[in-house]
């Protein structure tokens, strides 16, 4: 839904959108592009999660001598960027297989333009290893990695507005005394952060969208000014806020669920090794 409504065309509103998926391609229109990114969401989570708490320990290291000191609003903003970073270097071939593949059957209405497709609304590719290897073969490495700064610009404040909100609000609904916030307070504050980073992210990530849907078709943007440019004549400052709705009811289960899952995990080996330990 996120994707059709920032880069579709006829979809209105959320409700709209997810009866037209529905009237047109039935149940299988909401799963459309979920393999690839099924399939690579552990390596990325964990590179992401592994990037920021490491670069956490070593600022501890460098500042206080010690890699479990408690680190500054800094060094968490600073940890948070590192970790934005590296996120778009894997995470975007993945989002771009995924806009692709849930895209592809877009009805293309412009006059007097040469469409790539013969058949505009037709499927263009197979499956994502197809639609990864047809767009290496036609626009090569850059190709893989369109939209890559519309992302850079999405997830370095986005990945900063999710770490820091968890952090405080886990610290802040954790009663005073407790060693370690409840599952509970872990699972509230990892919705609250998630929520909070997409609302951040959402006019970037309309811009990723359809810089990375671009292309199916036709290449109608020349990069993410132009695209932000055009975007803004066309619809003026709203369609910054496309899918916002979609992206914070989404991010809060989740981010739920991915903080709650990453915290119990570091508990559960934290345990095990004292327990294995001579």
């Amino acid at each position: 839904l996120q994707t059709r409504l920032q880069a579709g065309q006829g979809y209105g509103n959320t409700f709209k959108c997810v009866l037209t998926v529905y009237r047109n391609e039935s149940l299988a229109g909401f799963f459309k592009g979920m393999s690839f990114p099924l399939a690579s969401i552990g390596i990325y989570s964990s590179v992401v999660f592994g990037v920021f708490s490491n670069t956490q320990r070593f600022l501890g290291q460098l500042h206080h001598g010690d890699p479990a000191a408690g680190t500054s609003l800094t060094d968490m903003t600073l940890a948070s960027i590192v970790a934005g970073v590296i996120s778009v270097g894997i995470g975007t071939p993945v989002e771009l297989v995924k806009t692709r593949l849930q895209m592809q059957t877009q009805p293309y209405n412009k006059a007097n333009v040469k469409l790539n497709s013969s058949v505009p609304g037709s499927p263009v590719y197979r499956g994502p290893i197809h639609c990864l290897r047809t767009i290496l073969q036609k626009e090569g490495i850059a190709g893989v990695y369109r939209g890559n700064v519309a992302m850079l610009l999405r997830d370095v404040p986005g990945y900063c507005a999710y770490f820091i909100p968890y952090a405080m609000f886990c610290d802040w609904i954790t009663p005073h005394g407790s060693i370690s916030p409840s599952p509970f307070s872990i699972w509230v504050a990892g919705g609250v952060a998630g929520a909070v980073s997409w609302a951040v992210c959402t006019p970037m990530d309309v811009v990723k969208s359809r810089l990375q849907a671009d292309g199916v078709y036709l290449n109608q943007y020349k990069g993410t000014l132009d695209c932000m440019l055009q975007s803004y004549q066309k619809e003026g400052l709203k369609v910054f806020c496309r899918g916002l709705m979609v992206n914070t009811v989404r991010g809060f289960p989740s981010s739920a669920a991915m903080f709650l899952g990453y915290e119990l995990s570091l508990k559960a080996m934290k345990r095990y090794q004292t327990e294995t330990s001579p």
